[in-house]
């Protein structure tokens, strides 16, 4: 293909939103050499193509912390349920863990969606009111 056909073909891959294919000609047409246009030296091919993969490595790192915090989260709750306040004979110690359940499922629902959420947010509520109304 000739220098204009890449061209063309740039501008309808861009049309389309297909940096890549975009990207593609525009290199093509690069190395044909001589001297871009203005249009095509101010061409966001690039910039398109790059930003679509730092928006997601954007995504996919928010989905790797957000699964360490539930896992985290998860076993902090276990541990709570099954040995700290079963276990806590003080009310000083029952109200810092009821607290601390509270707190944690807290966290759950910053990263949950939908019904999960609301029964976080709900689970989160009962255990706050559970150590307010330890006296």
């Amino acid at each position: 293909m000739d220098r204009n056909e890449q061209i063309q073909k740039a501008k309808l891959a861009e049309q389309a939103e297909r940096y890549d294919d975009m990207a593609s000609s525009m290199k093509a047409v690069t190395e044909c050499g001589g001297e871009l246009s203005s249009e095509e030296r101010t061409s966001s091919v690039y910039k398109n193509v790059v930003g679509a993969r730092r928006s997601k490595i954007t995504k996919e790192y928010k989905e790797k912390v957000e699964s360490e915090l539930q896992s985290i989260c998860e076993t902090v709750l276990a541990l709570l349920g099954k040995f700290l306040i079963p276990s806590s004979t003080s009310t000083e110690s029952q109200v810092f863990y009821l607290k601390m359940k509270g707190d944690y499922y807290r966290y759950l629902a910053e990263v949950a969606s939908g019904e999960a959420r609301t029964k976080t947010i709900e689970d989160s509520q009962q255990a706050y009111q559970e150590a307010f109304d330890i006296r």
